[in-house]
């Protein structure tokens, strides 16, 4: 068994490649991933797509087999050349992979370092395969050591604290542009958790704010939350506005601030509905696939999730010394992980050896019993002596098993034990035992 991460982020590959590359309902990522699974060389599988990465996390026969199967399906489905994709794409196997994500799982490896949506999104990924029987054990082993890593970064570092996001870096961009953000109002297009975030840091910023969205009913709830809690801030229902859909031509047509981040599967914004205005526009749009169709409007200025990589630098040094202590974290989960997957191995090795041992002095004794040499009515306290002076025998052995199984002869040394007692122990035996939580 191996572990596989087929990986497209803002890293390896622009905006437009990872639109063509995402996935925009679970409809979607169902159907690949029964694709995926189709192939002998895969046994488990799960997808994250992100307005930020869309990566394949795999367990596998065989990575370099894997791999390249994984790499066609991207291919067919976003109809761009498998060559092209070979040239772009980070493979991870084994280690690295597990390295990877817990990278990925700790907001190392994201476009917002410390950005705190990622482990949920994470889980969300997790608990969909799970939920459709793409994932089982050796995933699971896996991603719940993930978790843990990304809790352990988040209590000993500060990478976690603060508003770290792609809607604030998009928000503290505007904050730039705007000098002075009394009396500006600002566009939010979409209800879910990227528009709440949106409108919750600009109105933190001083921006009121006009929430936009096919579902008006989850977008009045929004608003309602935002104005109730506050966060201590005590907005006012006068900085906060709902607005039907239909009116979404209009609005943007008269304000100077947009940002939108629904989950559509094409452009809403096109050039078409774009009219004249006197103030110039600043649009950003969060979302994948992007919710504005390319344009070249005089006047107005569109920005991206990639185009936010000016913000995201001047964070980075202030972030550099908790990341590298972050990074050290990782680093000591991933050798934690490997040492307690090879005590696993451990386990089935020593219950077999005990159960050949029950075997045989079950069989000496009823042959002992046959040929008279002891009498049945002794077998019972017999079977207790022998198998008692049996685990005395076995106690050292098994203690030297569990200490050297994590050792780098640990698999050198289980394979020759399993030899030595004639022992076939394969890897899915290690199912009948108990996950991590």
């Amino acid at each position: 068994m191996e572990y596989l991460i087929v990986s497209f982020t803002h890293k390896n590959t622009d905006i437009n490649t990872r639109e063509k590359l995402s996935f925009g309902n679970e409809l979607e990522k169902e159907a690949f991933l029964k694709q995926v699974l189709a192939n002998k060389y895969i046994n488990e599988a799960m997808l994250i797509s992100t307005c930020n990465r869309i990566e394949l996390i795999a367990s596998v026969q065989c990575c370099t087999n894997a791999s390249g199967e994984i790499l066609k399906l991207f291919s067919n489905r976003s109809e761009l050349e498998y060559g092209d994709l070979k040239e772009r794409v980070d493979i991870y196997e084994n280690k690295a992979a597990i390295y990877h994500l817990f990278t990925v799982a700790s907001s190392l490896d994201s476009l917002v370092v410390g950005e705190t949506q990622i482990a949920g999104q994470l889980k969300d990924a997790f608990k969909f395969a799970l939920d459709k029987n793409f994932a089982s054990q050796k995933l699971s082993r896996v991603m719940n050591f993930a978790f843990k890593c990304a809790a352990r970064v988040r209590n000993i570092t500060h990478l976690g604290t603060g508003s770290v996001s792609v809607a604030s870096t998009a928000v503290a961009k505007a904050k730039q542009l705007y000098k002075n953000s009394s009396g500006i109002k600002a566009l939010v297009i979409g209800a879910g958790e990227m528009s709440e975030l949106s409108c919750r840091h600009l109105l933190k910023n001083g921006f009121d704010v006009v929430i936009c969205s096919r579902n008006i009913k989850k977008a009045r709830v929004l608003a309602h939350n935002i104005i109730m809690d506050g966060n201590g801030a005590n907005y006012k229902p006068s900085q906060i506005d709902v607005q039907p859909y239909e009116a979404l031509e209009d609005l943007l047509n008269s304000m100077e601030l947009l940002v939108t981040a629904t989950s559509a599967p094409y452009p809403i914004i096109k050039k078409e509905i774009v009219k004249p205005f006197e103030k110039e526009r600043n649009w950003f749009d969060i979302a994948l696939p992007r919710d504005i169709e390319e344009m070249q409007i005089a006047g107005v200025n569109i920005y991206s999730v990639d185009d936010l990589q000016c913000i995201v630098d001047e964070t980075l040094e202030l972030r550099a010394s908790q990341a590298k202590e972050a990074f050290s974290i990782v680093g000591a989960m991933t050798e934690e992980f490997y040492v307690w997957l090879k005590t696993l191995s451990v386990e089935p090795l020593i219950k077999n050896i005990r159960l050949k041992s029950d075997e045989i002095i079950e069989k000496k004794i009823q042959n002992a019993v046959k040929k008279r040499f002891i009498s049945s009515e002794d077998t019972t306290n017999i079977e207790k002596l022998c198998k008692s002076i049996m685990a005395e025998f076995l106690h050292t052995p098994t203690i030297q098993l569990k200490l050297v199984s994590s050792s780098l002869e640990g698999d050198e040394i289980l394979t020759t034990t399993k030899n030595l007692f004639g022992i076939a122990v394969d890897d899915e035996t290690t199912n009948n035992y108990k996950e991590i939580n």
